[in-house]
């Protein structure tokens, strides 16, 4: 279905390449004027620009399995602290055991914490910290509940600690910094090539430097802009995954304190 948000960053993307389109532009512009066009159209200029779109390729296929990956990981997050908040509930609602109660705000806290977390707004130590602290709360739900409900919470807290460390190193980590390297400096020396090349008609190569530069320079924006999917506390990330099941679940646990 088509989305106005999402187009909406798209757009953005594009605003936010093209005014080094332009520059690249405007010096093409002044090396035809100025007689600064030295070099000649060579098939090896095609063969270039073929090894840097592959090259560049390999990038966005990497980023995306992590992208796609991450698209997951909140909504994953928010099912397995909803799973211990669901089990808690059930103690609450058979025994009346006040210790559910306060394994309930604990979880809610947690669930707080970690939508804070991907604002950058609390460190990755206090997150752990938070979930060994569930430790706490399921020695005291041994009391009234059967030792398989524990081992059940247990698995899901080893699954939030887990999730999370996997966050963290997405974050954290870019992917192969070398082949960033060689494909920013691989495009700024075609871009520099397609100012000197003299080509035999100046409307036709407007044309192609606009359409050549303009590709390479949108791909590696879009590169860096997946290569986090969690950038929400960067100024101008545009490609963020959605931390909608956080959010919802932490509205939950705060219309239940009311």
């Amino acid at each position: 279905m088509w989305s106005f948000k999402k187009y909406s960053v798209s757009r953005s993307l594009v605003f936010r390449v093209l005014p080094l389109v332009c520059l690249v532009i405007v010096l093409k512009v002044a090396a035809h004027y100025l007689g600064m066009e030295v070099l000649s159209l060579s098939p090896l200029f095609s063969g270039i620009l073929a090894a840097n779109v592959f090259l560049m390729g390999f990038l966005i296929a990497g980023v995306l399995a992590d992208y796609k990956e991450s698209e997951k990981l909140p909504g994953e997050l928010a099912v397995s602290i909803q799973a211990i908040r669901d089990e808690a509930h059930g103690i609450l609602k058979a025994k009346r055991a006040e210790v559910a109660r306060d394994c309930l705000v604990y979880t809610g806290t947690l669930a707080e914490a970690v939508l804070d977390w991907f604002q950058k707004k609390r460190n990755t130590r206090e997150v752990f910290d938070l979930i060994r602290g569930l430790n706490d709360q399921f020695t005291a739900l041994e009391q009234v509940t059967a030792p398989q409900f524990i081992a059940r919470l247990k698995q899901e807290q080893t699954s939030l600690r887990r999730m999370i460390v996997r966050c963290h190193t997405i974050r954290e980590t870019n992917f192969v910094n070398s082949g960033y390297i060689i494909a920013e400096l691989t495009t700024v020396l075609l871009c520099l090539g397609l100012i000197l090349t003299d080509f035999p008609l100046f409307h036709e190569s407007m044309f192609f430097v606009f359409v050549i530069s303009f590709f390479l320079i949108y791909l590696l924006a879009l590169i860096r802009s997946l290569d986090n999917p969690f950038g929400y506390y960067e100024r101008g990330s545009l490609e963020n995954v959605q931390l909608k099941p956080l959010e919802e679940l932490v509205g939950e646990t705060r219309a239940e304190r009311v």
